[in-house]
C-alpha cells in the first residue's frame, strides 16, 4: 500500500471537454479494496489523466494538503475511519473539489446523508465503469464552471454561483439581502449604482422599503468585507473602489 510520500500515480484516465479539447484530470480515488480501485483506475486512465490511488483517510488527506485535484472519489468505509466524516472536515476548511461518494451503503437516508455533508454525487457498489467515468466528467464540468464564476477583489474571493465569500482565507457569512446589494455592486463595479437600483435588487415588485434599510445592509457589508470598499456618492447612488 502507499504511504504520502509514495503517492501511487496512474498516468490516464476521464478527460474534461473544455471547447473543443480534452484535457488531462487529476483524479483522487480513496478506496482500501484493491479489486475495486484496479479496474476503476485503468478504466479511468485510457483517457490519459494521472489517478493517485490512497487505502487509507491520512494519506489522502496528506495528499489533498499537498496537491490540487479536479475531483476525488471516496469510499466510506476506510480502514482508519469513516469517510462521512473526513468528508465533513473538508468542507469545513473550505476545500471545493468536487467529491464523488463511491459505497456500497444504499439507504435513501445515507445519499441525503452525503449530499448533505458536501458530495458532489453519490454512486452505489457495485457500479459500472462507464458510469463512474460520466459521472466524473459531469462533476468536473459543474465545478469548470463554478470556478468560472469566481471573481477576486482586493482580499475577496467571491463565487457568484454559490453567493459564498471568502475574506483573507476565512469564510464571510452574508444575508440573502447584503448579498443582492453586494452582487449588484459587483457586477457594475467601478460604476456608481442609484439607490433605487440596489433597492430593486433585494426587494420584491410593490414590496414596502425599510427606511434607512439599504444604508444598514451597506454598513454591514462594509464591517464584513472592508470599511473602505463601498464609497457612498451622495446624490447619486454606491460603488465599490478597486
Amino acid at each position: 500500500m502507499q504511504t504520502a510520500v509514495e503517492i501511487k500515480r496512474w498516468a490516464n484516465c476521464g478527460k474534461l471537454l473544455i471547447g473543443s479539447d480534452w484535457t488531462k484530470m487529476r483524479i483522487l480515488l480513496i478506496e482500501d479494496e484493491a479489486a475495486l480501485a484496479r479496474p476503476l483506475i485503468e478504466h479511468l486512465e485510457a483517457d490519459q489523466n494521472i489517478v493517485e490511488w490512497f487505502d487509507t483517510l491520512d494519506e489522502a488527506d496528506a495528499a489533498l494538503r499537498t496537491l490540487d485535484y479536479d475531483v476525488v472519489l471516496l469510499d466510506l468505509k476506510l480502514p482508519d475511519g469513516d469517510g462521512l466524516i473526513f468528508l465533513s472536515s473538508l468542507r469545513a476548511r473550505m476545500l471545493r473539489t468536487p467529491i464523488i461518494i463511491l459505497t456500497a451503503r444504499d439507504k435513501v437516508s445515507d445519499r441525503i446523508d452525503g449530499l448533505n455533508r458536501g458530495a458532489d454525487d453519490y454512486v452505489i457498489k457495485p457500479f459500472d465503469l462507464d458510469e463512474v467515468k460520466a459521472r466524473v466528467h459531469t462533476v468536473c464540468r459543474r465545478s469548470a464552471n463554478q470556478i468560472a464564476q469566481t471573481v477576486q477583489l482586493r482580499d475577496l474571493v467571491i463565487n457568484l454561483s454559490d453567493h459564498s465569500v471568502i475574506r483573507a482565507g476565512q469564510p464571510v457569512r452574508l444575508t440573502a439581502k447584503e448579498w443582492g446589494v453586494f452582487e449588484t455592486l459587483l457586477r457594475r463595479k467601478s460604476q456608481i449604482v442609484p439607490k433605487e437600483s440596489l433597492e430593486a435588487s433585494i426587494y420584491a415588485y410593490g414590496e414596502e422599503i425599510e427606511s434607512n434599510a439599504l444604508e444598514a445592509h451597506i454598513s454591514r457589508l462594509r464591517t464584513k468585507l472592508g470599511k473602505d470598499l463601498i464609497v457612498t456618492h451622495r446624490g447619486m447612488g454606491d460603488a465599490l473602489t478597486k
